[in-house]
């Protein structure tokens, strides 16, 4: 028998050194047996079969020992069809190496895999049947799997038909997109057709369509002359409608492919009529459709928010927040025992742990988990303390519970919970009592910042190192505050908001553990305490909370890059003392998003109206758009927009405006 067929080296898609690993699996017989055996072939005694090499080289071997871990040799050694007993092989195809390693694997269920011999390992295990070696080579392409490397680890899967490595591959390239797209070689060489079906996805992971433009003219240019004409049916595929106007105006639409191309002047046309249509989208009577070129693709992160208090009592609410449609979305699956407020969440893989809290008149040391893909709830094991106004953080899979307050003292112990073990364990206490605290992660230690000690509000920050099991107080806040929320972005701790004593606050500062020193960030829209935070799409989100006078259901977010807070949907409901948390690559994502984005236009015309008529009674918008909200024709409505972006927006309204009734004209038109 031959393998027909040589398999792709992959060795060149890893960039750096991956480790050679010594992979087991399904041990059934004990170590001491599986070793006396393998020396007994070592020495060529007992043994009733040989397998030889092309070359020459020749492995005596055991016939039930091999025909234990392949199926192509229990087929040969067992078959009826051969009038005397095989016992005789020639392996075609086969390298002496890699035999070694599979008959190594076959007495001692070990092998060794790395970036040299993983394509030529799994080729043969794929020919001889030896699936637990198969089995392993998949799971080592999987763990080492890069931007770099991703697209060929993908076809090198599917031209073995290996289905689950494929699903990985695919799944990795569209949520690393933006990074693949940039740093991937492999990228260059795939066909149009491949090409189109990833950009194409709606599970195509990307804040702006942007970043889809660009690739596709890396992809062109790696051979302009014979692919500038494929720019035709790219173009289709990307979401041209969630492009910034200005970005469409000067580096799509006078793009040489594309004015070069008559063929393109249909898909300019449709974007140009429709990038009109948004911005007189007021005007427009019946109900406006969404076109497919400016549907929002799929979100790859999901943020739920999780009970809180709201209309006098506590609420088991929850709702996630959609970010490429704007939009949040109410889950049905509420926790059954009840509602809770002033508790703290922490997200495992795929399970939110929902941790102490307060439901109006109990104070909870009891914790909750929801799993997100079943949908199902469950108690685990209780804390050590109750903890309302309780602050949690997550470290390499371990979640800690710090402070809050027991119905009787403000708290200043701390405990961390192990979910494979199901056991909550106390650590250092921390340096000060605090309650509705706020407590982050950040370089592999947990920060927790201000709170309230039962006399006054606090500006005092702490560090834990759990190497050293050890609380380290740092240079304190330039604010008191208590009810704050802080997280981890960009290499910083930021704290907004909170209460100070006096009120409640809009203002923010972030720590430099480099510097040891906090600096001011620009104010929040609106002041609020006892929020929910999260970063989610590279930007800080706060949540709802209370703002002195009432509790709000407003939502903002933070971009470093622009240094800019910005108005994002408002949830639901009103509520304060949330908690937030964010879920990465949910296999049922679907279940958790927008459902109706052919209706995203209609619903934000229905909302610029009742915005206009709160202006006709006297209301007044303060904020931005959030980034991308303007592209995806879902957000909220603009009220403050860039000069040069409202200029374009300005052209392209005049072209039609002053007469533009042919294609031609309103091409010049809207230069």
């Amino acid at each position: 028998m031959q393998c027909s067929e040589q398999p792709m080296d992959l060795s060149e898609f890893f960039t750096t050194d991956v480790p050679a690993l010594c992979e087991t699996e399904g041990r059934s017989m004990s170590q001491q047996a599986m070793q006396s055996l393998y020396e007994l072939r070592q020495q060529n005694q007992l043994c009733d079969a040989t397998l030889r090499l092309e070359n020459g080289q020749i492995f005596p071997v055991h016939r039930n020992i091999m025909s234990a871990c392949s199926g192509y040799f229990r087929a040969l050694f067992t078959t009826s069809l051969h009038t005397t007993e095989t016992r005789d092989v020639i392996l075609h195809g086969v390298s002496a190496e890699v035999l070694k390693i599979l008959i190594e694997y076959a007495y001692l269920r070990k092998v060794d895999i790395n970036e040299t011999n993983v394509s030529q390992l799994f080729a043969t295990a794929d020919y001889l049947a030896v699936h637990g070696v198969r089995n392993l080579c998949c799971s080592f392409l999987m763990r080492h799997m890069r931007p770099g490397n991703c697209i060929g680890i993908k076809q090198f899967a599917k031209d073995h038909f290996c289905k689950n490595l494929e699903t990985a591959a695919h799944r990795f390239v569209m949520r690393n997109f933006v990074a693949m797209a940039q740093q991937s070689e492999e990228l260059l060489y795939v066909s149009l057709e491949e090409l189109r079906a990833i950009i194409g996805a709606d599970e195509l992971n990307v804040k702006s369509e942007e970043a889809v433009w660009e690739c596709v003219l890396r992809w062109i240019n790696h051979d302009a002359q014979k692919r500038k004409n494929f720019i035709v049916p790219l173009l289709k595929n990307i979401r041209l409608g969630l492009l910034d106007t200005q970005f469409f105006l000067e580096n799509v639409k006078d793009h040489p492919y594309v004015t070069g191309n008559d063929q393109c002047r249909p898909v300019i046309i449709e974007t140009l009529k429709f990038l009109y249509d948004l911005e007189m989208i007021t005007q427009k009577d019946g109900e406006v459709p969404t076109p497919e070129i400016a549907r929002p693709r799929v979100p790859h992160e999901i943020l739920f928010a999780i009970g809180g208090w709201s209309g006098g009592s506590p609420t088991n609410f929850i709702e996630t927040y959609d970010t490429r449609a704007d939009r949040w979305v109410k889950v049905d699956k509420v926790d059954p025992t009840g509602p809770r407020a002033y508790h703290g969440t922490a997200v495992v893989g795929y399970n939110i742990y929902v941790i102490g809290g307060f439901d109006g008149m109990d104070y909870f040391n009891s914790c909750r988990c929801f799993n997100a893909v079943t949908k199902t709830w469950k108690e685990v094991a209780p804390m050590n303390a109750r903890r309302c106004y309780v602050s949690v953080a997550v470290l390499n899979d371990m979640v800690y519970a710090m402070g809050g307050y027991d119905g009787h003292h403000r708290q200043n112990t701390a405990e961390k919970y192990n979910y494979r073990t199901n056991q909550w364990s106390l650590i250092a206490p921390m340096n000060v009592q605090r309650s509705d605290a706020s407590a982050t992660t950040l370089d592999e230690k947990i920060y927790i910042t201000g709170g309230f000690n039962g006399q006054e509000c606090m500006h005092s920050a702490e560090v834990y190192d759990p190497e050293e099991n050890f609380w380290t107080l740092i240079t304190p806040m330039r604010s008191r505050r208590s009810g704050v929320s802080c997280i981890a972005y960009h290499g910083c701790v930021y704290v907004i908001g909170g209460f100070n004593g006096i009120s409640r606050m809009c203002s923010g500062e972030k720590f430099n553990p480099q510097t040891n020193s906090w600096t001011p960030i620009p104010d929040m829209y609106n002041p609020r305490s006892n929020f929910a935070i999260e970063v989610i799409d590279d930007m800080i989100f706060a949540i709802g909370g209370f703002n002195g006078v009432t509790t709000i259901y407003h939502v903002e977010c933070f971009d470093e890059k622009t240094n800019e807070w910005y108005e994002a949907t408002d949830m639901n409901i009103y509520r304060s003392a949330l908690s937030a948390c964010v879920i990465m690559g949910l296999p049922n994502v679907y279940d958790y998003i927008h459902k109706h984005r052919e209706r995203l236009m209609e619903e934000k015309r229905q909302k610029l109206l009742a915005l206009q008529d709160q202006r006709g009674q006297g209301g007044a918008a303060n904020a931005n758009q959030a980034p991308g909200a303007h592209a995806n024709a879902a957000s909220n409505a603009s009220v403050a927009a860039p000069a040069s972006a409202q200029n374009a927006q300005n052209n392209l309204a005049a072209a039609f405006q002053l007469g533009a009734n042919n294609e031609d004209e309103l091409m010049e038109m809207a230069e």
